[in-house]
């Protein structure tokens, strides 16, 4: 069976999942893997594509667990019925050293499996609702420029711009719609169209700008800039000490 591509909606799921964590740990990569419903290699060569440093998998492949380990692991799943997953029982126990694939599987081999708690599924977000793509469709079909289209949704114009794409590859409109400014007005700071930005989360901030979520991490990261939940200022000072 083929894997699921790599779509912007699924990229950006990922990226919400392992949030800032470095290294991504393979307990972590096997846990997005279950969520995303795709391999850990997938996973794991997107995540490397991305920028992300991932634990190698051969640094966990081949422990074993000793009869003191599966004993403990025993007592601590059954004590904790139904509290952690797979992944948050591999971040916690031996501190670390197995990864969620080996957990899952001892525990699976103890018939245990009822005591693991499911891991959740990250929702996702949409911007646009079912009307919203609709008109935005129509607009396009009809020749309208991005700015006409931004104005008629309430949307930023990068924002435009990536959801355009995004309709482009799922085949929904056949071409990306013009822009009428010049080249050389692109350039301009897409933060500087947020009015609100200290009180908005970095999520509501992507969506305004049509950015993903740890792009504008970086852009407030490198800009000093702080939002509702992500301080960029803090960020950068440490970056430079």
């Amino acid at each position: 069976m083929a894997l699921p591509k790599w779509t912007d909606e699924r990229t950006q799921q990922l990226v919400d999942f392992v949030g800032d964590s470095s290294p991504i740990s393979q307990a972590m990569v096997s846990d997005a893997a279950d969520d995303l419903e795709t391999s850990t290699r997938s996973v794991s060569s997107k995540l490397r594509k991305m920028g992300y440093d991932v634990e190698l998998a051969s640094s966990v492949s081949n422990r074993t667990f000793s009869e003191d380990q599966e004993a403990t692991l025993s007592n601590f799943v059954t004590d904790n019925s139904g509290q952690y997953t797979y992944a948050d029982i591999a971040s916690s126990f031996e501190g670390g050293h197995f990864s969620a694939k080996s957990i899952q599987g001892k525990i699976l081999s103890m018939e245990l499996t009822s005591h693991v708690k499911p891991a959740e599924k990250p929702e996702s977000v949409r911007t646009y609702s079912p009307e919203e793509e609709n008109t935005f469709t129509t607009m396009v079909n009809d020749g309208a420029f991005v700015e006409e289209i931004a104005e008629a949704l309430g949307k930023s114009v990068n924002s435009i711009r990536g959801k355009a794409l995004s309709l482009l590859r799922s085949g929904d409109i056949g071409a990306i719609p013009k822009q009428k400014e010049t080249k050389g007005s692109s350039k301009a700071d897409p933060l500087a169209e947020v009015s609100d930005l200290g009180d908005m989360s970095v999520e509501a901030i992507a969506d305004e700008i049509g950015k993903t979520v740890r792009g504008v991490k970086t852009m407030l990261t490198r800009r000093g800039l702080t939002c509702a939940d992500y301080d960029g200022a803090a960020r950068k000072e440490k970056a430079s000490s």
